[in-house]
């Protein structure tokens, strides 16, 4: 390992290297966010290269060719347009490889690992006043090529989605929004992990908050926030830092719950209208949470039947 990159790595930062104004932060909200990785040595092209070779024998890249559109399953897009070529030769020719690329869980490398850490520890203070428990901390970095579009989608963890180099157009949309999203999307997609339910609709983009990036400049964006990417005409890198807390892991077993209530016939209101009936269901979930627990070190067989549907 090169020693500067190294020593940038474990180097402590006196300041936070996202940089939002912390009375103003909302868990729950879509914001503006600045950042001081722009320069950072993991993020250049070499050592992307590098980590692009050692995610790839992991099986932890996913790409797609640059043919594919903001109304593309976002799950299926690697199997409708495809990119033949490895990660590495994507990477070396991005200019011209029209793909995009994405380098998942970063985190599992030991040396970016430390870096996903240090960066969240820095806004960590930040954050925990208003959203307490960041943990399931990860990293994604998306490498572009001109004119590619991410389709629509949107992921469970609260995202600080960060442009490194080049331009894109990033469209977000509220987590509350249950015209772009219906309630049962959400709930399927905390259930299984499925977006079937969420189909993009051109007339979406009037609702969106749109975020022209450039390098130094990012959003925040919470848990479910439906969004899009549209890249500009240079080659693009953009990093995310992920992570789960307290209230994000309720929101997840409440929209799982409702889920599962749907199947056996049942319509619950949307999650956070009902405030009893959330608190009562929570306190379900988290029994059979437990007693699927107990089953796995060796439970009663009766009690492995009732862990058995909280999957």
């Amino acid at each position: 390992m090169n020693a500067a990159v190294a020593s940038a790595v474990i180097q402590t930062y006196p300041q936070p290297l996202i940089e939002f104004d912390p009375n103003e932060f909302d868990p729950w909200r879509i914001q503006p966010v600045h950042h001081r990785l722009v320069d950072h040595p993991l993020l250049q092209m070499p050592q992307l290269l590098a980590l692009a070779d050692r995610l790839d024998a992991r099986g932890s890249i996913r790409t797609h060719g640059n043919d594919a559109t903001a109304g593309t399953p976002f799950n299926d897009a690697t199997r409708l347009h495809p990119n033949r070529r490895s990660a590495t030769e994507t990477l070396a020719d991005i200019q011209q490889a029209q793909a995009f690329l994405s380098l998942l869980n970063v985190q599992i490398d030991p040396l970016y690992r430390e870096f996903v850490g240090t960066v969240l520890d820095s806004v960590r203070p930040l954050v925990e006043p208003r959203d307490p428990g960041m943990c399931y901390r990860g990293g994604w970095i998306f490498v572009s090529s001109p004119r590619t579009v991410t389709p629509f989608h949107f992921d469970k963890e609260h995202n600080f989605l960060l442009q490194i180099r080049g331009t894109k157009r990033v469209f977000v949309w509220d987590a509350n929004d249950t015209v772009v999203a219906s309630e049962l999307a959400r709930d399927r997609f905390h259930h299984c992990h499925e977006r079937k339910l969420l189909v993009w609709d051109e007339s979406f983009r009037e609702r969106a908050r749109v975020f022209n990036l450039r390098p130094g400049e990012g959003a925040y964006m919470p848990s479910t926030s439906p969004h899009m990417v549209e890249n500009g005409d240079d080659t693009s890198v953009t990093m995310s830092f992920t992570y789960y807390t307290r209230a994000t892991r309720r929101d997840a077993l409440l929209h799982k719950t409702h889920a599962m209530l749907r199947e056996k016939g049942f319509s619950p209101p949307p999650v956070g209208a009902a405030p009893l009936l959330d608190a009562g269901l929570l306190a379900l979930a988290q029994l059979r949470r437990r007693v699927r627990q107990v089953a796995r070190l060796g439970g009663e067989s009766g009690a492995t039947a009732f862990a058995e549907d909280d999957r």
